[in-house]
């Protein structure tokens, strides 16, 4: 199965220069400095972003971008890797890609203000979600990816040669005042109920610092601290946050039931209970959610996976699989979570106190653990710590994108999962703990089988990237394949677009893969 799966890899050959594999074509690059966010599908539309261009090109891809290639043609041939002014501008063998809005448009796009007013101007561009209102009309929701984060909602209707266009006068940013606000609002996906899932990417993976004033990232708070008018409690932060009524009032809800970590995003499966949800950064876990009832995320039940390496230790990550159990962590509502957040507000730095946690301390989650504790908010406030403290595994790095294709998965043609681990290293790489792989500077992309109740029970390894050079000035992972996985895309057909976030590669790519199951 696994050499099947690999066989997407760059492969070894008599020439001095590798050749892609049949099953991994490259299909956009983007300009200089831009990483490529915010891939959704609508229809046969492909929505994409260029994320923190290079702001001296001297073009009109000199600021963050979101755009879109109508008709998207899958089976087009591949695109080059860029020469010259091509390294400056979005080049893709889908078809013509249209500049649909840009950082700063109306006035309002990408700016991040409170009542007092604007707080901070954005170029991080991530997540989209089209929320049809027609058959070719509707809002394009697109999350800013900062401290404090935010997201636009922009009016589009789309022409008979699929050309798109912008409603000025129907744009705006989302107020996020009524949820205290949003910190670094990532990828996502949209509900089966069409409402998009946004996901607050929480890097502060020691909440003790959140009031220390001599923390290195403190400055981070200080933007919360800016936005709300007063000092922000922590476990406000590091949520899914649903947008409800999105073509109304477009209403803000935190999940406190998914739990609480560095939120890449989250994917609901057809089910419309089960919900996988990954989390980036180092040392982190990968998390199932499973509501109480179908439609509806304010309660349910939290667990986190536990892997068994398939390999032996030190084998390389392309060839290295693992087998997956469910711990449970413990079953929460909204309501009850709330109330346990509110216990810590009020506290500022003025309460700090050297070697001691002013929130959730290491010695609590312990005795949570132990089941001595009187109530779950370990599970749901300080879900890694909690998670790892069941047994779970806690040595991820670094966890990006999951995602299905909806209709696929639920019809049985492509019962299949992927997440993009865009850095196999440190707590993945080294001799401790369930997962002692070999590093993988470029990333790898792995592959779950849903069974028919949509549980995951291995992770196997489908793109690797590679090999990495750490003395080439430009190109440190190979050109001919993947570089630090971010989003992913399942199409209908059962192939899987990865969008790059790297600074391996010159200009970030996005691929097309194609599984070869004719073996399996």
């Amino acid at each position: 199965m696994k050499s099947t799966l690999l066989s997407s890899l760059v492969l070894s050959t008599a020439l001095s220069t590798p050749v892609l594999a049949e099953n991994l074509t490259r299909v956009v690059t983007v300009p200089l400095g831009g990483e490529i966010t915010g891939m959704f599908l609508e229809k046969g539309d492909l929505f994409f972003n260029v994320q923190h261009p290079a702001d001296d090109m001297g073009n009109e891809f000199a600021k963050a971008t979101i755009g879109v290639v109508a008709n998207a043609d899958f089976k087009a041939k591949a695109s080059v890797v860029p020469e010259g002014d091509d390294k400056k501008v979005v080049k893709t063998s889908l078809g013509q890609y249209q500049v649909l809005v840009q950082e700063g448009d109306f006035g309002k796009i990408g700016k991040i203000s409170n009542a007092k007013g604007e707080i901070l101007s954005s170029n991080d561009p991530d997540f989209n979600a089209f929320v049809a209102t027609g058959e070719d009309a509707g809002y394009l929701f697109t999350n800013w990816e900062d401290r404090p984060g935010g997201m636009s909602r922009v009016k589009l209707s789309r022409a008979a040669d699929g050309t798109w266009s912008a409603d000025a006068n129907d744009a705006m940013m989302l107020d996020f005042s009524a949820v205290h606000g949003t910190w670094v609002n990532c990828f996502g996906t949209l509900s089966p109920w069409n409402t998009p899932l946004s996901s607050e990417e929480l890097y502060f993976d020691e909440t003790a610092d959140w009031n220390n004033p001599n923390f290195e990232e403190i400055g981070d708070v200080a933007g919360l601290e800016q936005y709300l008018g007063q000092y922000p409690n922590p476990y406000r932060y590091g949520f899914i946050v649903e947008i409800a009524d999105p073509a109304g009032q477009a209403t803000p809800v935190k999940r406190f039931a998914m739990g609480r970590f560095s939120h890449e995003n989250s994917v609901v499966m057809p089910d419309r209970k089960t919900v996988y949800l990954s989390d980036d950064g180092t040392n982190v876990v990968f998390f199932k959610f499973v509501a109480d009832e179908a439609g509806d995320l304010s309660a349910g039940t939290l667990y986190a996976a536990k892997m068994t390496q398939q390999t032996a230790p030190g084998t390389a990550a392309a060839e290295s699989g693992f087998d997956v159990e469910w711990i449970e962590l413990a079953h929460g509502t909204e309501a009850d979570i709330a109330a346990w957040i509110a216990d810590y507000d009020g506290i500022t730095q003025a309460d700090y106190a050297e070697g001691k946690s002013s929130y959730i301390s290491d010695e609590e989650v312990a005795a949570w653990a132990k089941g001595e504790a009187k109530d779950d908010r370990a599970a749901f406030l300080e879900s890694r710590k909690a998670a790892k403290a069941k047994g779970a595994t806690a040595e991820f790095r670094k966890m990006e994108g999951v995602n299905i294709n909806f209709d696929a998965a639920a019809d049985g043609s492509v019962p299949y999962m992927y997440m993009a681990m865009s850095e196999v290293a440190k707590g993945m790489a080294d001799d401790k703990g369930d997962v002692q792989v070999a590093e993988n500077k470029c990333g790898v992309v792995y592959e779950m089988k849903l069974d028919a109740a949509y549980n995951v029970a291995t992770m196997i390894p489908a793109v690797a990237g590679g090999a990495y050079d750490k003395n080439a000035e430009t190109n440190a992972c190979d050109v001919n394949a993947i570089s630090n996985p971010d989003n992913i895309v399942v199409l209908p057909s059962g192939q899987v677009l990865i969008g790059e976030d790297t600074g391996h590669h010159e200009n970030n790519a996005m691929w097309l893969y194609t599984p070869d199951r004719s073996a399996m």
